[in-house]
């Protein structure tokens, strides 16, 4: 089981409407994302989150107990939900303004012992860095997973707005990059954090990169390979590295580090650029996700 933590948020999409910007309301958070890929791409899932008592706190329970198979999601009835603001430019990409000043993200409910037991990977979101209690709640969650044996996740997910001061904001990436076992990064945020990094501090761990239109590029205890991904015309991004990270854990969770060959790991990467690519083709993050049958018929030609 793949156990994710984290963000679980609104996604509100712009789009235009004769001549005025609408917002679509879509369920989003980049880890509550992963969990939902992960039961579309056949392994099972878990999440942990926190939302206000709100309406769109309610909305995103329900969505959550009907697209995970176990969600443990907390109302805080001090706190609201937390918003995304997402504009779509020509090509489909997209940029993000937040909504969430004192919003329940960073205010996370202790993992249930039992999703823990059952977990073969835990996943941790980044949002929660931003916040004091958030860096101190995802450094102890880490730390319980490698006591209970489990495998550590991270997805640094960058966002600017976040984050205003960039060196700052890596300093706290790296405490939980180095607190991992598999983490992954965007082709920009590989630039952030640079090659020698990479190379060094992470060699024991196993970095996967995402490259947009190219692919990615996977790197382990000194091996790196780049695997390119299915052409595709993008209707929008969103969600699409979350798509992708999600394919790479519903197949490492069935693995121990002595399969990580080249052959698994080719393997287990061109399946997540499948479905990184596939979730491109229609708007949403959570929505979009191809099914497991789709994937494969894609890997197939």
């Amino acid at each position: 089981m793949i156990l994710c933590v984290g963000e679980i948020l609104a996604d509100l999409i712009g789009k235009s409407e004769n001549g005025n910007l609408a917002y679509d309301r879509r369920a989003g958070g980049a880890p509550f994302n992963v969990a939902c890929g992960v039961r579309r791409f056949g392994a099972e899932s878990a999440f942990v989150g926190s939302v206000g008592d709100d309406l769109i706190g309610r909305f995103l329970c329900d969505f959550a107990a009907s697209h995970v198979d176990r969600a443990h999601v907390r109302v805080d009835g001090r706190r609201n939900t937390t918003l995304a603001f997402v504009e779509l430019d020509a090509e489909g990409d997209r940029s993000f303004c937040f909504y969430r000043k004192n919003t329940a993200d960073a205010c996370l409910p202790p993992v249930p012992k039992r999703l823990l037991a059952r977990a073969d990977i835990v996943h941790i979101g980044s949002l929660m860095l931003s916040e004091k209690r958030g860096l101190q709640y995802a450094e102890n969650l880490a730390k319980t997973a490698h006591g209970a044996e489990k495998l550590v996740s991270f997805d640094v997910n960058y966002r600017e707005d976040i984050f205003p001061d960039r060196g700052a904001a890596a300093a706290l990436y790296k405490r939980m990059l180095e607190a991992a076992d598999i983490v992954k990064l965007s082709e920009e945020e590989y630039g952030v954090f640079g090659r020698d990094y990479v190379a060094e501090a992470l060699f024991e761990k196993l970095v996967c990169v995402t490259l947009g239109a190219k692919g990615c590029t996977w790197r382990y205890r000194g091996e790196s390979r780049t695997l390119p991904t299915l052409p595709v015309k993008p209707v929008d991004t969103t969600g699409a590295g979350d798509a992708f990270y999600a394919g790479a854990l519903s197949k490492l969770g069935s693995l121990r580090r002595s399969d990580w060959t080249r052959e698994r790991l080719d393997e287990v990467f061109a399946f997540a650029n499948a479905c990184g690519a596939l979730a491109t083709q229609a708007r949403g993050a959570i929505d979009a996700l191809p099914s497991l049958q789709e994937v494969e018929a894609a890997l197939r030609g």
